[in-house]
């Protein structure tokens, strides 16, 4: 009996997976696999044949050369595109279904990030549910990115991991969930990136700005910054962050500090 064709959600639910769990984990045995085969009624053998789909369209894997199994690259393509295109709607629209057909509400799900929000009404409401989300979502991705490791120093407690956006959330709406937008950094380096205390070079090397090295004589500067001025990033799996990313951060962020730490 031939198999059913699958679904605009089904392709969506296997993209949503694609981009949470490495590449190297994508088999028919990767327990994640088997739970997005159950929930969509679905062979894991199925599903992972649809990741290696998706594979075959990153362009991450197109460079290296690696072609995945091109066979059904017509079915997930428009899915690829429209992620790229419109990556807020389309990560938001993938959780809400996933947590439809795992009988739960979006907000019941992700009730932890909401308690601030929840006497909130109406429109205002459901764009602050889709910005909690797609943020969640978009830590998820930059983590498995990384290994769950900061880049810089390699720490790999999950609790104490950020996933910095190179170019800020409220700055650009287009890039706000391209993986290539974000680094994986423990607390201190985040706040430190965000702030613009520090910042990489185009071949991934740890800067530092001026104003943090006015307090060159101190012992936290010694013990948390001299040490990684110059080192390199900590390699992704897949997704770099963009060199015209990190421009945007040295030009617009990177030592625009006026006051002193």
């Amino acid at each position: 009996m031939a198999s059913k064709n699958w679904t605009r959600e089904e392709l969506i639910l296997a993209f949503n997976l694609y981009l949470k769990i490495e590449f190297s984990k994508t088999h028919k045995g990767n327990p994640k696999v088997i739970e997005l085969s159950n929930i969509i009624d679905r062979t894991p053998s199925a599903v992972g044949m649809r990741l290696g789909n998706f594979a075959s369209v990153d362009p991450y894997h197109q460079q290296r050369g690696v072609t995945g199994l091109r066979n059904g690259i017509k079915q997930v393509q428009p899915i690829w595109d429209d992620f790229f295109n419109n990556q807020e709607d389309l990560i938001f629209e993938s959780e809400r279904i996933l947590a439809e057909k795992e009988n739960i509400t979006l907000e019941d799900k992700y009730n932890s990030l909401f308690s601030d929000i929840k006497d909130l009404k109406g429109e205002t409401k459901i764009r602050a549910v889709k910005t909690r989300v797609n943020q969640s979502v978009f830590r998820e991705i930059i983590l498995t990115n990384y290994r769950s490791k900061c880049a810089i120093t390699g720490i790999n407690i999950p609790d104490l991991l950020y996933a910095s956006h190179i170019i800020p959330w409220s700055k650009n709406e287009k890039e706000r969930l391209n993986p290539e937008n974000g680094i994986c950094l423990s607390a201190l380096y985040d706040r430190s990136f965000d702030k613009g205390y520090l910042s990489f070079s185009d071949n991934y090397k740890v800067l530092l700005s001026s104003k943090l090295k006015e307090k060159s004589n101190t012992e936290y500067y010694s013990k948390y910054f001299a040490s990684i001025e110059n080192t390199t990033l900590i390699k992704p799996i897949k997704y770099y962050p963009s060199k015209l990313f990190l421009e945007y951060h040295r030009d617009e962020i990177f030592d625009k500090n006026k006051h002193t730490p």
